[in-house]
Formats: structure tokens, sequence, C-alpha cells
């Protein structure tokens, strides 16, 4: 049977058997693959310590009928510790493989720049280059433009009227003018539409400098976005540490 090699990130895993576990990666060329890994649960296991969440890896697989097993695997990111030892990190990335896992459903198709977000994600999240809340709700951003879901921050979402606007609609895809405006949408303050702006281009001096006040009003803003296109709960936010 063929074998092939990919990079990847280890999304999930689940017990199989006494010795071992169910491997969930998304992979850089061959999409979302799931692989047993065998013996990995035990102390003696040469690699059992890569294939946890959050490891970034460069793996061999062997292809089989239902499940492909992981023949080899060597390290790229050690993400796992870094993250795991800190709770704000800890949530944020968690939530950021689930958004992953449900956002590139099928198994063996490519999804390389969701592939490249979740990286740099978990790069930037285990390096401390910002705070987890921000670096969660950038790649919560990013993730579901690429599925084809883009947010408008500025010009209305709806009808194009340029902006700025101060209503958010989730329904709707963002910002929308007073025409547009469904009954009770939330009307954000000017400040936090600048930061959900600088989230998704990637702004990091704007989005560093946000208030805690509006980095908390755009978070909520993201997790509803996120939760309605995505059609089910992200469980990882309801434990999101955000600043108070």
């Amino acid at each position: 049977m063929p074998l092939y090699r990919d990079d990847a990130i280890v999304l999930r895993t689940h017990k199989l058997g006494e010795a071992d576990r169910i491997i969930t990666l998304l992979t850089r060329e061959h999409g979302k693959v799931r692989a047993v890994g065998r013996g990995v649960r035990r102390t003696s296991s040469r690699f059992g310590a890569r294939l946890e969440p959050f490891m970034a890896v460069d793996v061999q697989l062997h292809t089989g009928r239902n499940l492909d097993s992981v023949t080899q695997v060597e390290t790229l990111g050690a993400y796992a510790g870094q993250i795991s030892a800190d709770y704000g990190m800890y949530t944020a990335g968690a939530a950021m493989l689930e958004a992953a896992d449900r956002l590139v459903a099928a198994e063996h198709e490519p999804a390389v720049q969701q592939y490249w977000l979740l990286a740099g994600g978990l790069r930037a999240l285990a390096g401390r280059a910002h705070a987890p809340g921000l670096v969660l709700d950038s790649y919560l951003l990013r993730a579901l433009s690429v599925a084809g879901w883009a947010p408008s921050f500025a010009d209305c979402a709806r009808c194009g009227e340029p902006g700025p606007h101060h209503a958010f609609a989730v329904a709707q895809g963002g910002a929308v003018c007073l025409r547009c405006r469904p009954p009770g949408s939330p009307s954000p303050a000017p400040e936090t539409f600048t930061l959900l702006a600088a989230l998704l281009a990637g702004d990091w001096e704007v989005a560093d400098a946000a208030d805690r006040r509006h980095r908390s009003e755009a978070a909520g803003l993201v997790a509803a976005y996120s939760q309605f296109y995505l059609e089910r709960t992200l469980r990882s936010l309801r434990m999101i540490e955000r600043e108070a």
C-alpha cells in the first residue's frame, strides 16, 4: 500500500483500544486526515508526545482502507507544551483547533489556506506575540473569510453602501446601514469596528493598542459570527478566558 508524507497539525485525538489513538490531522497538501497512531499511549512510544493537539509535525502515513496509519513523525513546531501551560492560551488554542476541524469538513480534500492560517495562529499563540484573545479572533475572522464568509466592517454587508456604519448584523454579514439594519441589531463602538477590521487584515499595531472594552465587544461579535456561519456552537468558546 502507498505511503505519503506531509506537514500537519494535530487537531484532536481519541483513544483506540489499550495503546492506540486515532489522530485527526490538518495537513498541508491532503486536507484533513484521520489516522491510527499505534502504541502511542505506551510510555515507550517513540513518537507519542509528537502526536498531541497543537503539535506541528512532518508525518509519514500509510494508506489504509478506512483509516491511515502513522509510520513516522518529526516535530516541526512543539507548541503543545507552551500552549497547554497557560489557561488563556490553551482555551484560545482549543477553539482554533475546533474551528479548523469544523471548517475543513471533508477528508483528503486540500485546504492549503486553512492549514497555513492555523499554523500561523498557533505559532503566534505559542510565541506570545499578541494577547490570546486577539490571536483567536483574528484567526476566526480570517478562517471564515477563506471559507467564503468574509465579514464587512465598513461598507454595508447587504447593499454595499459605503460606511462607516453603526450597526452589526450577524446574519447579514457584518456592518449594515440604517436601511438594512434588522430590528435589535447591536451598535458597536466605532473603535470596535476599527479593531475588527484590523484583526481581519492582520494590522497588529492597531489591534494590540485596542482598549480592553473594545476587545471584549469585538470578541462577542466574533463569537456570534463564527457560531452562526459554522451552524454549530464551538464548545471551546465557553471556556475562553477574556481580559476583564
